[in-house]
């Protein structure tokens, strides 16, 4: 099901459907480093189908006797899918097992082993590699390929998907009521409400851009995130490098993944994103009481390498790479109206 948040680029130029069977969604995740060869921690690329990514983590755990708080992700990848990812074991004192006993349920595969000095820690990873097979397609060919090409080009909007909300906004409900409870819980649930709180107040500031045509504009004022990097800045006033850099998609606008802000830091925001704060005065105010420092998204993805191939039997294939913490949903929103093929569902890769 299709996220209701509105879309850059108009009605879907068609219809799809994904995940028919876990090879239709593919993922490859991709290191921005590459493992030393040295140090006290196992390095392993793993390929995973039909598991989400602390099913895997709790296989590595189970085999080593390495508790899973010494076990480092870098994202957390799709259930309903096959997946490609990085897994760092602390192994100090340790005798390392034979990881290709991992593949003895037929649903794990070791692709490669390695040493490095640190443990994997969440979003060092550069990006995504997307190969998506969507059947049953219907629309017009020639708009289809419009919108393709205009996704290719101009990219669409950078939100959370609906897999970070959980199933019907599960996850993001049962967030605001622990928000509320002040109950204590596990630190992975504190990780996974705090993130769910985050993404919301994003979404709805990034549908506001998206609403008024400027989600991809640089205006004074705005936070600059560079493309690939975490790194930004704070353009004064656009000039005709910072709009060249922009259509280039060197950088990107950006907003805040709320917390607390340096005394410096101003945030330039329009009437409409302040009513939306002062409508989620009581979540900013926790993420910022609970200790959450102020991080920068950018409000626009535009996918890397992605070309496409239409197929005899009605479906199509895309290839393309997204940064670390995009969805691959969100872009797949604003070209068609999907439906998944399969009813479990798993956790969005990131």
């Amino acid at each position: 099901m299709t996220t209701p948040w509105p879309r850059a680029w108009g009605s879907s130029s068609g219809s799809a459907v994904i995940r028919r069977n876990p090879e239709d969604f593919c993922v490859s995740e991709q290191l921005s480093f590459e493992p030393s060869g040295d140090g006290e921690h196992s390095f392993l690329y793993l390929q995973k189908r039909q598991l989400n990514s602390m099913q895997l983590v709790q296989k590595v755990s189970d085999l080593s006797g390495v508790a899973q708080r010494h076990i480092g992700i870098s994202g957390l990848k799709d259930r309903n899918a096959v997946t490609r990812q990085w897994l760092s074991v602390g192994m100090a004192g340790r005798v390392e097992p034979n990881w290709g006993t991992l593949e003895s349920d037929g649903d794990v595969q070791v692709l490669a082993v390695a040493r490095h000095s640190r443990k994997l820690r969440r979003g060092v990873h550069r990006g995504n590699h997307f190969t998506l097979v969507l059947r049953e397609l219907k629309g017009d060919r020639a708009a289809l390929e419009q919108r393709l090409q205009t996704l290719r080009d101009e990219g669409v909007p950078n939100y959370f998907g609906e897999q970070r909300f959980g199933r019907n906004g599960s996850t993001l409900e049962q967030a605001e009521r622990w928000m509320r409870s002040g109950r204590r819980i596990s630190r992975e649930k504190r990780s996974l409400y705090f993130s769910a709180l985050r993404a919301h107040v994003f979404n709805r500031l990034l549908a506001i851009g998206v609403e008024s045509g400027d989600w991809n504009k640089i205006q004074s004022g705005s936070v600059c995130v560079l493309n690939g990097t975490r790194g930004f800045f704070t353009c004064d006033e656009p000039n005709d490098d910072i709009r060249s850099r922009t259509s280039r998609g060197d950088i990107h606008p950006g907003l805040p993944l709320w917390g607390r802000s340096p005394s410096d830091t101003d945030l330039a925001f329009n009437d409409t994103q302040l009513a939306c704060v002062a409508q989620y005065r009581t979540v900013c105010d926790f993420l910022e009481e609970s200790g959450l420092d102020l991080a920068w998204r950018p409000a626009r993805m535009v996918p890397d390498d992605f070309c496409w191939q239409f197929c005899d039997d009605s479906s199509l294939r895309l290839d393309f790479v997204l940064g670390a913490g995009s969805y691959a949903t969100a872009l797949l929103a604003e070209f068609v109206q999907y439906k998944e093929g399969h009813t479990q569902r798993g956790i969005g890769s990131e």
